[in-house]
């Protein structure tokens, strides 16, 4: 796992009216702190990324339909510089197989996300600073960078 990335399987309770589900609770260790909340969507065959900030940590968790979500690490003495890895945030309530999951990331990686196998897909994100109009903490790169190691799905055909 890339150095400073954490996952909280995340556990729907579920009865004939429908489900409830905790995301992140003020006195579980993932906690840091809260800056907002926000609901960001991407449809299918587009990338919604590279990104990074600076100084926010992020915390995803998907609402609706299927993401994937690949995060890369260029940081100078991190233990996994260079790593790529790729995580499925599944909607709730989930499969037995696949339960949900909280996804935190550490500032400085890189991360994007598309939908797969859905129509769309939408993320919640709780940061842990609010979004500055002013001066956002958010760095991009091309969804395509030749300098990030990893090729998104072949109907990935745009970003941004």
């Amino acid at each position: 796992m890339i150095e400073g990335v954490a996952v909280k399987e995340l556990k729907a309770l579920t009865d004939d009216r429908g489900f409830l589900m905790e995301i992140l609770r003020a006195d579980e260790p993932i906690f840091e702190r809260f800056g907002q909340v926000y609901v960001t969507g991407c449809r299918k065959g587009v990338v919604k990324g590279w990104h990074y900030h600076k100084e926010q940590t992020d915390h995803f968790i998907c609402l609706l339909g299927r993401a994937l979500v690949v995060l890369y690490d260029p940081r100078e003495g991190s233990t996994t510089k260079g790593k790529v890895e790729e995580y499925y945030l599944e909607s709730p309530p989930g499969a037995a197989a696949r339960p949900p999951i909280l996804l935190k990331i550490p500032p400085y990686v890189y991360h994007g996300f598309t939908a797969s196998g859905c129509e769309e897909a939408r993320i919640i994100n709780v940061p842990t600073i609010p979004y500055r109009h002013d001066r956002p903490d958010e760095y991009r790169h091309p969804w395509n960078s030749e300098e990030i190691p990893y090729r998104w799905p072949a109907d990935v055909t745009r970003g941004g």
